[in-house]
């Protein structure tokens, strides 16, 4: 009976809703602590505070492995509960060394599998990585040919762009970023090859669209097909 009341408990919607509101709170905290002045003044508040936030997420640990016991980590959900255990055996092996105090951060990830529409992302994401593999090889493809078209067409006369290989594909990761792609590189470029913009332009169109339109697609497929099931 007394378990039963627990799973009720640990069930509901009001302890959800608690615990992801300490989660939030203590992502407060730490972004307070980021401030000299406020750490200086309010310091100690600030390391009671967290220490309170670390007891309530063991507690709250505790609590779901008395009520599943084993199911804890064989049941549907068991790669989120072996989540929440590492994030909070961490968050305790880090309060033991000042040095790796900074893992404390990583209790805000517990907001990702207290939340379940990130939790449902998350497994979309999850889900797509074969095809996200297969997806990078095609941009590694590309990235190749172009750098080395770059480097073959431009290297000699642009050497801090595309001097090398590696200068050639950084050049091009920054164009499909478009940051400063056209006043940066392109049009200083164009003074020298007028017609490079057939060759930069034809590879923005292919990877900066297509191919990360694909990664896109595939994402949002896999959110549908999770929808789906557990509709």
């Amino acid at each position: 009976m007394k378990a039963l009341k627990l799973h009720q408990i640990i069930e509901s919607k009001a302890w959800s809703m608690a615990i992801i509101f300490v989660i939030l709170f203590n992502a407060v905290l730490l972004g307070l602590g980021t401030s000299n002045y406020i750490k200086s003044t309010y310091g100690a508040y600030l390391n009671a505070l967290d220490m309170l936030c670390l007891v309530i997420f063991s507690i709250e640990l505790i609590l779901r492995l008395i009520c599943y016991k084993l199911k804890f980590f064989i049941n549907n959900e068991k790669w989120w509960n072996i989540f929440d255990f590492i994030i909070v055996a961490l968050s305790l092996f880090a309060m033991q060394y000042s040095v790796l105090r900074t893992l404390r951060v990583l209790r805000i990830l517990r907001l990702i599998s207290s939340v379940p529409s990130m939790r449902l992302v998350t497994n979309a994401v999850l889900n797509t990585i074969p095809a996200m593999l297969s997806i990078s090889a095609l941009l590694s493809i590309f990235y190749y040919v172009y750098g080395v078209l770059c480097v073959e067409f431009f290297g000699e006369k642009f050497p801090q762009w595309f001097g090398s290989l590696p200068r050639a594909l950084y050049s091009l990761f920054q164009i499909m970023t478009l940051e400063s792609w056209s006043m940066g590189i392109v049009r200083p470029v164009m003074e020298v090859y007028p017609y490079a913009w057939i060759l930069f332009i034809s590879f923005i169109v292919l990877v900066g669209m297509i191919a990360l339109n694909l990664i896109v697609g595939v994402i949002v497929n896999s959110l549908n097909e999770i929808s789906h099931k557990k509709e």
